[in-house]
């Protein structure tokens, strides 16, 4: 039997930041449950205790259902009160005037006013979670907090020993199948001098060294990759500053067999030592002898 390493319950007022919280550490690779019964818990618990894979847990408990309420406040004030060995519980919180804000902003309704005013129902969960906050091991108050300030938060407090992961994602595509839509930043090499004219280069592809030099030696490629690169390096690392976990740079040719496919091998040398790196060349293989 394996023990947990951290297990994490997420809970507070609603409208105060669970579900950003809660994607925050599915990103931090924790294993994730929205909203789960009370009365389900010690037997959750039990269960994942024993699996050998999971050892990172966070879970939800709101006031969505209301036949829930009595048994979420006790479930966790007993597990505030036993404290369970690498259990933490995270109260959100935000003032009524905030709160009031995010729920007219958002156009929803609150679970404890339905029919009602929205700060009726602040108040009455306010009321009920009291003995909740006083006894949760984390209070956050997001009054002020952007997502992305609660997000370092997080970060900062459940993975201090080791920096959030990010991902460079290098692609080539082919422009006549269509723009990747999720590319960040998109780049179009069509101008290049194309090998698919050139006989013995047609059915090859930029991961040949042919091609990859017939692309790499035109003197247009030279002067439009370095400056290309250059603005990579400025680039990607503003995406990181701004809360992102990947960035996804898109290079495109008329097939995406041959330039596009290049310029992306080349860039994966010259980023490799700065990024984690992930390569796809997504048409790299669609070619079926038309002309382009």
């Amino acid at each position: 039997m394996s023990e947990i390493k951290k297990f994490v319950i997420v809970t507070g007022m609603s409208g105060a930041g669970k579900t950003v919280a809660m994607q925050n550490f599915e990103d931090l690779g924790y294993f994730c449950v929205d909203n789960m019964p009370p009365s389900l818990l010690p037997k959750f618990k039990e269960m994942v205790n024993s699996s050998k894979e999971i050892n990172k847990i966070a879970l939800v408990l709101d006031f969505r259902a209301p036949a829930f309420y009595d048994e979420i406040i006790e479930t966790l004030i007993n597990l505030s009160n036993q404290k369970v060995l690498n259990s933490n519980v995270i109260f959100l919180d935000a003032s009524d005037e905030q709160l009031v804000k995010r729920y007219s902003e958002s156009k929803r309704i609150h679970p404890l006013s339905r029919g009602g005013r929205i700060i009726d129902g602040i108040n009455k969960e306010r009321n009920l979670l009291k003995d909740v906050k006083k006894s949760a091991d984390i209070v956050i108050d997001t009054n002020d907090m952007t997502a992305k300030q609660l997000r370092s938060k997080i970060f900062h407090q459940f993975e201090s020993d080791s920096s959030e992961p990010f991902y460079v994602d290098l692609m080539s595509f082919g422009f006549k199948y269509g723009l990747p839509i999720d590319a960040d930043i998109v780049m179009d090499v069509r101008f290049l001098k194309n090998p698919f004219y050139i006989k013995e280069l047609r059915e090859k592809t930029g991961l040949n060294k042919e091609v990859y030099d017939y692309v790499m030696n035109q003197a247009d490629t030279e002067e439009f990759y370095n400056q290309l690169l250059k603005l990579l390096k400025i680039t990607i690392p503003k995406y990181q500053k701004e809360g992102k976990t990947n960035v996804t740079v898109a290079i495109g040719c008329t097939g995406g067999q041959h330039r596009s496919v290049s310029i992306t091998e080349r860039l994966v040398k010259d980023l490799k030592s700065d990024f984690i790196i992930n390569t796809s060349h997504r048409d790299i293989n669609r070619y079926i002898g038309d002309i382009y």
